[in-house]
């Protein structure tokens, strides 16, 4: 009887220990909303990454579940609010789904300042981010900013080779620098989030795209395309940014050591991380493309200056935009084309 008892106490201990573990795992629970499928790089590559390695940093205390394809309701373009608002903890979204709510951080989207280098523009919005581009993210604690590899051309049935080419012709675009850069190309922008594009290329309700490569598998875009279009050595027509943050009030109600394995998950050397990833899944999309029978266009260099020359005016259009704003344009211009150039091969 006396062993029975204490096989039982031993059991309860380890039984309590258990529960006290489960207990402890289940201290902090985040739900990360995004706009894209579960399958897609975005998530798999960056979001599950980063997620596991706060999880890890907190000794198991975090548990972040991660809710892809707007599964909690609304569109695109609601998240930033929904984070705001505290209708979710945190989300991944695209700054430019809310124009003019993130006139700084634009900086890093503009063509002839983003080139080719999603690393070398991750670090540069990492070491601008205190002093130039924070204070614009009210409501939420940033936990990282990126951009993609880039915007290069995608259409239905028109091979681009000049501005030119796409004249009278609809792309889509989610962001106003974007826009500005369709314009100047001499074709009409048409916004719309990027889930919404392969039946608005079936359709032929656009023409083509504004997108990077990296979202050709997930949304089959190569099954809607013939052309992708970029500049000599990877040069691309500007960028998007995006941010994945946290619910401010939700943010500074946690403890020190929570909010710390949050900070030591989302360091200077993630973000530069984030932007081999988005370089390394671009690869894969223009492979995939290929591989289906899409013609895969580099410009030369002729015509890729041919192509500068007609989008430098939306730099100028930024800066005078954000100007009337209060705001130093060109002085995040000179900053982001320093920084950027200094970060280039730092990883």
């Amino acid at each position: 009887m006396k062993r029975i008892g204490l096989k039982f106490a031993a059991m309860s201990v380890m039984a309590g220990l258990v529960s006290a573990t489960a207990a402890q795992a289940q201290d902090f629970t985040f739900k990360l909303h995004h706009f894209l499928g579960a399958k897609a790089p975005a998530q798999t590559q960056m979001l599950e990454p980063w997620a596991r390695q706060v999880e890890e940093n907190s000794d198991g205390r975090v548990k972040i579940e991660i809710y892809p394809s707007m599964t909690l309701g609304g569109r695109p373009p609601e998240l930033i609010q929904q984070a705001r608002d505290g209708v979710v903890d945190l989300v991944w979204t695209v700054n430019g789904y809310t124009p003019g709510l993130f006139p700084r951080t634009e900086v890093f989207e503009l063509p002839t300042v983003f080139k080719n280098d999603p690393v070398a523009a991750n670090l540069a919005m990492f070491d601008m981010f205190e002093d130039d581009l924070k204070e614009e993210y009210q409501g939420v604690e940033v936990m990282f900013l990126h951009v993609h590899a880039g915007q290069g051309l995608h259409m239905r049935n028109t091979e681009v080779r000049t501005p030119a080419d796409l004249d009278g012709k609809k792309l889509r675009i989610p962001t106003r620098t974007g826009a500005w850069a369709i314009e100047a190309l001499g074709a009409s922008p048409v916004a719309m989030p990027v889930p919404e594009l392969p039946p608005a290329l079936q359709k032929g309700v656009v023409d083509g795209a504004m997108i990077p490569w990296e979202i050709i598998p997930p949304l089959k875009i190569h099954e809607q395309t013939e052309y992708q279009i970029e500049g000599h050595d990877k040069e691309r027509f500007g960028s998007t940014s995006f941010q994945v943050s946290m619910n401010a009030d939700r943010w500074n109600g946690l403890p020190d050591d929570i909010q710390q394995a949050f900070r030591d998950a989302s360091g200077r050397d993630w973000w530069g991380k984030v932007g081999e990833v988005w370089r390394g899944t671009d690869n894969f999309g223009i492979e995939l493309a290929v591989k289906s029978g899409n013609t895969h266009i580099t410009l030369t260099e002729e015509e890729t200056q041919a192509f500068r020359d007609a989008l430098a005016p939306v730099v100028d259009r930024w800066i005078e935009d954000v100007s009337a704003k209060g705001i130093d344009g060109d002085d995040l211009v000179e900053k982001a084309r320093d920084l950027i150039a200094d970060n280039t091969g730092a990883m």
